[in-house]
């Protein structure tokens, strides 16, 4: 049996009957539930139905309508739930062979106390389930709210039967309204199921105004976002309809369509690109496709942007290299003091692209101590040879998409840092400068340095593919300047595919001359002094050089020219006495109390305190080791955040002594008593490396002998159990960080002779310098007898 409900007009009745009988024909009914004192048709199919319904009339009989728990064909009694709804057959509209029409009255709640099977149908002995009422402030509140709340729906949207709310003010019944309201509500049968079998009127229309409330908030929702997309489209065919105007105003006036006109002129352009045949046709058939597409379409602008850079990228646009050596030469030593290896190097690349027109660009490495020109070397570079500078800083870059570009495929997709570079500059031969090489990072999102193979490797580069472009763009004839301060953290490949250029740092005599001719006229017009006669007597500078920085750049050294420079400026707007004439005297009042000192000229010699040298990022620096000897057995101590090379060195150096103590004169049973301590002062920053190893060496020599060792005298190198004395690199930083500290002599390992003899002669004048090959040889150089 199958029974389907109507879409009919819906009446509430209340009619008086008589007792209920205790047995009647059950209805199962699919997906609705019966609620009493509601009249609504139902349309009844199944075997023997008619035959049943037929019967009920004719013998004026009531029928139990029960809501199906589950979807079945053919339901048995535990298919059904238990209570129902006891109704009155009150017209039988259609009767036939496939089923029969009904209007139905619902009388009252009733509880299935057993099901009993008659043929195809079921029969159910029932009790009422009386109801009870009571008045109260809570029930008529309720009464209000479910009214408005059902109006406020059908306002909202909601379909319901055009007499449903007339009816629905009239009724002031709590029960009847409840089961009224919970047969037009959307809510699941089972739920409608739970307020059939709810008896107290009170709580079945608390649940009924809870259910109208969300369903009225969800309606105004809805209601709000249709509101916004009935604006929207609106809006769109307004905008459609107001272009078709326009296309055809335009073709009455015999202009071309806009969009048209857009397209005309990116072919134009096309053509004018003289791109490679192969890019040709990619940017011509991406311009078919977007020909295709609706300029309103989200897919239009990506297409329109993956065009222009198509078109913008210099294919073929270069600049005419300034091939006059002589000229060149001029310009990089106006802009730059020193730095000859570097100057060399960029005037033998002219001199060979005038012999040889199609000539690949090298791969140059800037390696020094910060503040010491790398940046501002590639713009003098570019300058002299006459080609547009481009800088891109790798300083913390993770993303391999930064070079590379991303894939068209995603949202905001746009090229890799040194296409987009290159379309700004507008040349496919500018002077690239990748700043900060040994700053970049790796993470999950790939390796930026390794993206950086090809493109640095002259044997690549000729084809770099971007991602986002797609297409081969030719990168040999692009100039690549790198920088870095240190190489250990760079890529070993990427190391491999770059030509070296060490910048050391700088002098005295350098920082006066590159002070004098440089930083002061800079400083002097930035702070609005060019017109004020100001003059920086040498011995001024030299006093900013030696007592208030000490580093191996000048950054520290202009902005202490820059200090001066203020308070200058300041002392003109104040209408005071101006200082023209900056002396020694004037160093200390504009800048305060000296901040470095001369850490060896002014100590004493002492017993086991050997002076060392450092090789740091930032340049050479001054060491000290210290040793002493306790009361103890076989034990040496290690302080000042040594690394493990350095421990090592260390201990090579006790076991050279110890294995030699008989000839150096030192009791050869002193390590049986004693405990050695061997600490390298700053212990809060982290040492490390093989160099100061014949400084400790010294040390422990100084100490066991009791010979002083000479404060004046520094050394660096490594050393071997047999004695050797092993080359060492950074000599240049270490001798500028030894003639800054003021030591006057100089231990170096033999072989490090050329290294030191590359050094300008104005340097090496200044101190004196031994070259060892076997740790006996510093000996009576380092001790004082």
């Amino acid at each position: 049996m199958n029974t389907r409900v109507e879409k009919s007009k819906f009446s509430v009745h209340k009619r008086a009957y008589d007792a209920l009988p205790e047995t009647m024909m059950v209805v199962p009914l699919r997906g609705d539930v019966m609620f009493p004192h509601v009249v609504r048709q139902l349309h009844l199919v199944g075997e023997g139905i008619t035959k049943a319904v037929t019967d009920a009339v004719s013998h004026n009989e009531f029928i139990c309508i029960v809501t199906l728990r589950y979807d079945v064909e053919s339901p048995k009694a535990n298919d059904l739930y238990d209570v129902g709804t006891a109704v009155k057959i009150a017209e039988v509209s259609e009767a036939n062979q496939e089923g029969v029409k009904i209007i139905v009255e619902g009388v009252a709640r009733v509880k299935v106390l057993e099901f009993m099977k008659t043929g195809t149908c079921y029969k159910a002995r029932v009790e009422e389930l009386r109801e009870f009422t009571e008045k109260s402030e809570t029930i008529d509140v309720l009464l209000q709210s479910v009214k408005t709340l059902f109006k406020l729906s059908a306002m909202l949207g909601k379909t319901l039967p055009k007499d449903i709310i007339p009816l629905v003010d009239t009724i002031n019944n709590p029960s009847i309204l409840a089961d009224l309201s919970a047969v037009f509500a959307e809510m699941p049968a089972d739920e409608k199921q739970k307020l059939l079998e709810m008896v107290d009127p009170k709580k079945r229309l608390r649940v009924v105004f809870q259910h109208l409330n969300k369903e009225v908030q969800l309606r105004e929702v809805r209601g709000k976002i249709d509101e916004d997309v009935a604006k929207e489209m609106t809006k769109a065919q307004r905008e459609y309809f107001l272009r078709e105007q326009m296309k055809a105003i335009q073709k009455e006036l015999g202009k071309e369509d806009p969009h048209t006109d857009e397209l005309n002129k990116l072919e134009e352009k096309i053509k004018e690109a003289k791109m490679p045949k192969e890019v040709e046709d990619v940017a011509v058939k991406e311009l078919g496709r977007l020909r295709d597409i609706n300029p309103a379409s989200a897919e239009y602008p990506v297409s329109r942007t993956y065009l222009d850079y198509l078109i913008n990228i210099p294919w073929n646009k270069k600049t005419v290299d300034n091939l006059d050596v002589r000229q060149a030469a001029e310009i990089l030593d106006e802009d730059h003091y020193g730095l000859e290896k570097v100057k060399e190097r960029i005037l033998e690349f002219l001199a060979v692209h005038k012999l040889k027109e199609k000539l690949k660009g090298p791969i140059l490495c800037f390696c020094g101590p910060p503040g010491t020109g790398k940046t501002s070397l590639g713009k003098s570079i570019a300058r002299s040879l006459g080609r547009k500078f481009v800088r891109f800083s790798l300083g913390g870059i993770r993303d391999e998409a930064e070079i590379r570009g991303h894939r068209r495929t995603y949202v905001g997709a746009l090229p890799g840092r040194i296409m987009q570079e290159i379309c700004r500059a507008g040349v496919a031969n500018p002077i690239f400068m990748l700043d900060e090489i040994d700053k970049i990072e790796v993470d999950f999102r790939g390796d930026p340095a390794s993206a950086l193979l090809e493109v640095l490797d002259p044997e690549q580069n000729f084809s770099f593919v971007d991602h986002y472009m797609d297409v081969a763009f030719d990168l040999s004839h692009v100039l690549f300047i790198t920088t870095a301060n240190i190489l250990d953290t760079v890529h070993t490949a990427l190391k491999d595919r770059m030509e070296v250029i060490y910048l050391a740092g700088y002098s005295e005599e350098e920082k006066l001359k590159i002070s004098q001719k440089f930083l002061l006229p800079k400083q002097l017009r930035e702070n609005g002094l060019e017109n004020q006669n100001i003059a920086f007597q040498e011995e001024a500078i030299c006093k900013i050089i030696r007592e208030y920085t000490r580093e191996a750049g000048l950054r520290n050294l202009e902005r202490e020219i820059a200090s001066i420079c203020r308070k200058i400026a300041r002392e003109v707007v104040a209408g005071d006495q101006i200082t023209t004439d900056v002396g020694t005297k004037n160093v200390e009042k504009f800048l305060g109390a000296r901040k470095y000192f001369y850490q060896v000229t002014d100590e004493k010699d002492r017993i086991g305190v050997v002076t060392g040298l450092a090789w740091t990022e930032t340049g050479g620096d001054i060491v000290f080791v210290e040793a002493t000897r306790m009361k103890g057995e076989k034990e040496l101590t290690l302080t000042g955040q040594l690394g493990d090379v350095m421990q090592e060195s260390a201990i090579a150096a006790l076991s050279y002594v110890r294995g030699n103590a008989k000839r150096l004169g030192i009791d050869e049973d002193f390590y049986s008593t004693s405990e050695i301590h061997i600490h390298v002062p700053s212990g809060a920053i982290p040492k490390d490396g093989p160099s100061a190893g014949i400084t400790m060496c010294m040390a422990l020599l100084s100490l066991l002998t009791g010979r002083c060792a000479k404060r004046e005298v520094a050394l660096t190198g490594e050393i071997t159990l047999t004695g050797n004395v092993l080359p060492i690199g950074g000599i240049k930083e270490k001798v500028l960080a030894a003639i800054r500290g003021g030591v006057k002599t100089l231990v170096i390992p033999h072989k490090n002779k050329e290294d030191y003899e590359e050094i300008d002669k104005d340097i090496r004048d200044k101190i004196h310098c031994f070259y060892i090959e076997k740790i006996d040889d510093a000996i009576d150089i380092v001790l004082m007898k």
